[in-house]
């Protein structure tokens, strides 16, 4: 486990893309900018300050970096070739390489894929809303698929570099806070992104009843004010109108709250 005493190495690897366009490199440094910030202020609203159980500024850094590579078409289309969706088939893909660094790039792309969906998208198996739950896994299960590639990644990543790296380092860090740094982007997506779940039909059912109920009591008290209102003067007058006023009031008292009883006969 990484701990406070841990050597600070110079990240070597970017994890960086180039942008696309006019001044790009203007771009890039902008929404880097943005992604460093969001991320530092998303760790102290969530109660996970940078450093607060290790050294992990890196891990600042690398996940910004992700977050800012994620806007970019050349992003997706370098490392589409790694990405696979079931852990039989990245199994067999790993098996299927002698090559120290592909296999570290197998690992570690599929573990920045479940970090970001589960942080940012909360959707790790690219399912569409309509699909059917029963083959969905868990969201534990991710995350301990996605704690199981980053260690794996730093473990291929000291073959590949038969050294100690900053990369690597990294890649343990993220294993060992990996639901640390889920919770940290998922306030992230809501408070910096302005991405929510979407309400299904159920659910937007009970929040519409939840807003009418809470609606119903406010003109409830006011209809009853306006009941005794009406009773007392009916009371007092005993005539056609007044009695008309109180059948009124009544019909929408009983609109509302069908146990209400009253005769006026």
């Amino acid at each position: 486990m990484p701990s406070r005493g841990t050597r600070r190495y110079i990240m070597r690897i970017s994890t960086a893309y180039t942008a696309i366009g006019e001044n790009a490199e203007t771009t890039h440094e902008e929404t880097y900018f943005f992604m460093i910030n969001f991320l530092l202020n998303s760790r102290m609203e969530s109660g996970f300050p940078s450093n607060d159980e290790y050294f992990d500024e890196d891990v600042n850094v690398y996940i910004s970096n992700l977050l800012t590579s994620l806007i970019y078409a050349q992003h997706h289309e370098m490392l589409q070739k790694y990405l696979t969706l079931d852990d039989i088939t990245l199994s067999e893909r790993v098996s299927a390489t002698v090559i120290p660094r592909t296999k570290y790039m197998y690992y570690r792309t599929n573990a920045d894929y479940l970090l970001t969906s589960l942080g940012i998208f909360n959707n790790p198996k690219r399912t569409r809303p309509s699909s059917f739950q029963y083959m969905k896994l868990s969201g534990k299960s991710y995350i301990g698929r996605g704690k199981a590639y980053y260690n794996l990644a730093q473990s291929y990543a000291l073959e590949t570099f038969r050294k100690t790296t900053a990369i690597g380092e990294v890649m343990g860090k993220l294993s060992v806070g990996f639901e640390k740094y889920v919770k940290i982007l998922s306030l992230m997506k809501g408070e910096y992104f302005n991405i929510y779940k979407k309400f299904s039909n159920g659910e937007m059912y009970h929040l519409e009843r939840s807003i009418d109920e809470i609606k119903n009591r406010g003109k409830l008290q006011s209809l009853y004010d306006k009941f005794l209102d009406a009773y007392s003067r009916y009371r007092q007058k005993r005539s056609t109108d007044s009695k008309r006023i109180l059948r009124k009031i009544t019909a929408e008292i009983r609109e509302i709250d069908p146990s209400f009883r009253f005769s006026i006969e």
